[in-house]
């Protein structure tokens, strides 16, 4: 493993120092109540991590908006053809953060520093909090290699508070039954992370958090409740909603929330399935470097030292 080039050749490149300025009185963030206001609509931008080609949406920035989470990366569709590689991402650190992983379709094979070996399916929903640090490889699994099929899903990283950031690390595994699933309005609803509706997923985390995964049907409505002091975000997976204001979101593109209102109302165009996630704000300064998310360079240069020694563990 080149740990000197991995860590700068990741997914939050170079190093970014955000000061929080959540809550201030005066950011003109909040909302009245009622509907939710969207702040912007961004459109995703294509990349590759390492083999994988992904569009991301947001990574290390608009933290006022999205904090709790800080990048978000959805990979394929992805093709692959029988007795390829697949996808391929090779060993590497995190600390500070849990990377989060959920599949709409297709499989894959996490393996890492903690001695685990899962391969996760469609449906299921994997955490790697990888705390004072750990390492971890995610690549096709054995029957998409032999088989072939369509992988997609996404890698949604879900910071760490202050509190927090030297744990143990942990990594589990949820899966498809365990997720509490309902109707609300005309939409169907996975509910991943968080409580919605009196049900309650089974996840743990260190903040309040939530992410809900939907389906809307074309000319159907939704009126999803959100506490008004949470962020939240859409992230269009599939067709094309209307927004608070009549504001177009389509697929690709990413609706960030002010805070303020207590729901978030939702028209489908077409045939919409989407992605909700939000969740308290955190108020820690926020430091990132390649895969570490940190609140002073200190703790990363700590970092740094603790995966050049080997410190993190070995695959």
């Amino acid at each position: 493993m080149l740990r000197r080039e991995f860590i700068q050749g990741s997914a939050i490149v170079g190093a970014s120092l955000v000061l929080p300025r959540i809550l201030r009185a005066s950011s003109g963030m909040w909302a009245q109540g009622g509907e939710r206001t969207i702040a912007k609509v961004l459109t995703a931008r294509q990349t590759m991590v390492q083999n994988t080609p992904v569009i991301r949406s947001f990574s290390g920035n608009h933290t006022d908006l999205v904090s709790p989470w800080v990048m978000l990366d959805e990979f394929g569709p992805m093709r692959i053809e029988p007795g390829s590689l697949g996808m391929d991402i090779k060993a590497h650190p995190h600390a500070g953060i849990t990377p989060t992983t959920y599949l709409t379709s297709g499989s894959g094979r996490h393996t890492d520093s903690l001695d685990n070996d899962i391969v996760y399916r469609k449906g299921e929903f994997m955490l790697f909090n990888s705390g004072r640090g750990a390492i971890h490889e995610e690549v096709s699994s054995a029957e998409i290699r032999r088989d072939g099929g369509t992988v997609h899903g996404f890698q949604i990283w879900l910071n760490t508070p202050a509190s927090e950031k030297f744990c143990n690390p942990t990594t589990e595994i949820h899966r498809t039954q365990e997720t509490p699933e309902l109707t609300l309005g005309d939409a169907d609803i996975k509910v991943l992370l968080g409580s919605l509706n009196g049900k309650t997923s089974p996840v743990f985390t260190f903040s309040p958090a939530f992410y809900y995964h939907i389906h809307l049907p074309q000319g159907g409505r939704l009126d999803l409740p959100l506490d008004p002091t949470h962020n939240a975000f859409a992230h269009m997976i599939e067709g094309r909603v209307e927004g608070e204001g009549r504001q177009l979101v389509r697929d690709g593109q990413i609706a960030l929330y002010n805070r303020g209102g207590d729901v978030a109302r939702f028209h489908a165009l077409e045939d919409a399935e989407f992605l909700v996630l939000g969740g308290e704000p955190l108020l820690d300064p926020l430091v990132t470097y390649g895969p570490f998310v940190m609140n002073s360079q200190d703790q990363i240069n700590a970092c740094i030292r603790n995966y050049r020694a080997g410190r993190m563990g070995e695959l």
